[in-house]
């Protein structure tokens, strides 16, 4: 079989009832014809395990959960040592439409018109064009404060800086298999905000995205609280390590590390 450029990484924790069809999404769009897949599956409990052995795809197994940020890591690893050239993570509950991957995909390769390719490209929930998503007040006031923070830091706006449907190309997602360089529970806006600082060009496109129909969010419950501390907690953190201690500055991977772009 030949390896494709395109790696689809999609983590997996407790979800039997929204992974199967997830796979017939990506059936359906013929998704195995431009990329290979991936699940990362997180120690679920439940049958996820045994309905992905079903498919026709690679499987890593997680025996013990290590949490979101883990599971993509080892598959921005394993994307690493197969020599992929680019990888699209989404989320295996059903809310990251397939059909929003060969648009991110065009735009990491520089197929789109501005023909500029991206070493990040996130699928957004908040710009034009996008379709409609519903969002409690809490995470309303958490993804403001995360755009402020994030624009008075590196001048950038970002419409959704906790989408978690991402392309990433090769220097991106081997930066963030490296250790202590990528956040193991919780990698939202402060790896954003990190990628932006050392200079990675990030781009937003419009993202088709679903609510949740069955099973349990990661930010459900008081979750979300925690995660607002947590997060605000992190990203001040990424600030002072590469804004005033210039650490990661001088990674062979970072992209013009000596400017900050602020498009």
């Amino acid at each position: 079989m030949v390896r494709k450029e395109l790696l689809i990484i999609i983590p997996a924790y407790n979800e039997e009832k929204n992974i199967a069809s997830v796979f017939e999404q990506l059936e359906k769009l013929d998704i195995s014809s431009i990329a290979d897949i991936l699940v990362i599956d997180d120690a679920s409990t439940d049958r996820t395990n045994r309905i992905v052995k079903e498919k026709q795809c690679e499987l890593i197994t997680h025996i013990y959960n290590l949490g979101y940020g883990s599971a993509l890591q080892s598959g921005y690893k394993y994307a690493a040592r197969r020599n992929y050239e680019y990888v699209i993570q989404m989320d295996a509950d059903g809310q990251h439409d397939v059909c929003n991957i060969p648009a991110i995909y065009r735009k990491l390769t520089g197929e789109d018109m501005d023909a500029e390719k991206a070493d990040i490209v996130l699928g957004s929930r908040f710009m034009k064009g996008s379709s409609d998503y519903p969002v409690s007040m809490l995470k309303k006031s958490a993804y403001a404060m995360f755009r402020f923070l994030i624009r008075q830091v590196t001048g950038r706006h970002i419409a959704d800086p906790t989408t978690g449907l991402q392309g990433l190309g090769r220097d991106a997602f081997l930066f963030y298999s490296e250790y202590n360089r990528f956040d193991d529970k919780y990698p939202d806006a402060n790896m954003l905000m990190q990628m932006l600082l050392l200079g990675y060009r990030v781009e937003e496109i419009p993202a088709v995205m679903h609510a949740r129909v069955s099973g349990v969010s990661m930010h459900s419950g008081a979750r979300p609280v925690w995660y607002m501390f947590r997060m605000l907690f992190s990203m001040l953190t990424i600030v002072f390590r590469i804004k005033i201690l210039g650490m990661d500055m001088s990674s062979n991977t970072c992209k013009d590390s000596k400017k900050v772009k602020t498009r």
